[in-house]
């Protein structure tokens, strides 16, 4: 389906339909509690309503909530929308499936952006302050079962998030894979990002992938 998305909102991407993608893979059923986290237009939380389940979104961006509200309206989806700092929103419950398609992209600035559509891709120096808050704090909130559902790119580590998800005591695999070529972020950073040793000189494409992680009952 079409989605509205207001200036500065994520618009569903290559990393959203590769998400989607494994989202399509859950036995989802009517009443599965699932949480979208960063959640944008609210693609993902809209194909997890599609399917029955009970869904709650998330964003910082009072633009995104309000897109994510707009498209479940249209949608005639029952999506409960929350805006909020990730996890913060939703303390003290428990989901069965939690996605999240965070901002993961190495930026110049160590800091996260305080404010404009870069807080929806930059994520500092080594792309993972917000992947290591999901990371530490997602696992608490997962019920026996669950499964916590990450996309992101391997400029921003793979294997921190799977050791970090392990140790956390949830089984972490890398469930997809998909190369795609650079959007105009990543074109514009090249140089910076071959000076941090991240890509090779001639590289014009990324490579995304989906973590799962299921916690044993």
């Amino acid at each position: 389906m079409r989605f509205i998305s207001l200036p500065g909102v994520y618009a569903p991407q290559d990393d959203t339909a590769l998400l989607a993608g494994a989202l399509h893979e859950e036995p989802l059923r009517a009443g599965t509690q699932v949480l979208d986290v960063a959640t944008g237009t609210g693609a993902l939380a809209l194909a997890a309503a599609r399917r029955g389940a009970d869904v709650t979104a998330v964003d910082i961006s009072r633009r995104a909530v309000l897109t994510a509200r707009l498209n479940a309206r249209l949608a005639r989806l029952p999506v409960r929308v929350l805006r909020g700092n990730l996890l913060a929103p939703v303390a003290g419950r428990a989901f069965d499936l939690i996605l999240t398609n965070p901002p993961y992209v190495p930026a110049p600035d160590a800091a996260l952006p305080r404010r404009g559509a870069a807080r929806a891709w930059d994520a500092g120096h080594d792309g993972r302050l917000v992947l290591d808050r999901i990371c530490r704090d997602a696992p608490p909130l997962l019920r026996p079962g669950g499964v916590l559902l990450i996309v992101h790119s391997v400029l921003s580590d793979e294997e921190n998030t799977l050791r970090q998800l392990r140790a956390a005591g949830l089984d972490a695999t890398v469930t997809e894979r998909r190369y795609v070529a650079f959007g105009p972020v990543l074109r514009s950073r090249q140089r910076w990002l071959h000076a941090r040793g991240l890509l090779e000189t001639d590289q014009n494409k990324e490579e995304l992938v989906v973590i799962r992680a299921r916690r044993n009952r």
